[in-house]
């Protein structure tokens, strides 16, 4: 199974994500929040997904996408061969999943995860 999700910036953490429960309609069903603020909350809508966090908004990182795929080491393989920008090697989650991060020739930031977003709250 392939799924691609919006991984938005959130620069108002809370009210960032109030404002799309209230005035779109998605519903919270994972967040995460620390010292700074949110650092990784999921939302959805039908089947529309978005995950989103402010935490990332603080390092600089622009709006990515995140593609969940089977073998996040092929995947990666075959992108960095493609001339991508390594961002974060292949490596495992403190979830028990697999992740890593690349940048396109264009400069979007892709992150690749075994992880499906959307499906449970923490």
């Amino acid at each position: 199974m392939t799924t691609l999700v919006p991984y938005l910036t959130f620069h108002h953490g809370g009210e960032s994500l109030r404002f799309l429960v209230e005035a779109l309609g998605f519903e919270v069903v994972a967040e995460q929040r620390g010292d700074d603020g949110v650092v990784h909350a999921e939302l959805r809508r039908g089947d529309a997904l978005v995950m989103g966090g402010d935490g990332e908004a603080r390092a600089g990182a622009a709006p990515g996408l995140y593609l969940v795929v089977d073998d996040v080491d092929a995947v990666f393989a075959r992108a960095t061969a493609a001339g991508a920008e390594v961002v974060h090697e292949p490596e495992e989650t403190e979830w028990g999943t697999r992740r890593a991060r690349v940048r396109d020739l264009d400069g979007h930031e892709w992150s690749l995860g075994t992880y499906q977003p959307g499906h449970q709250a923490w």
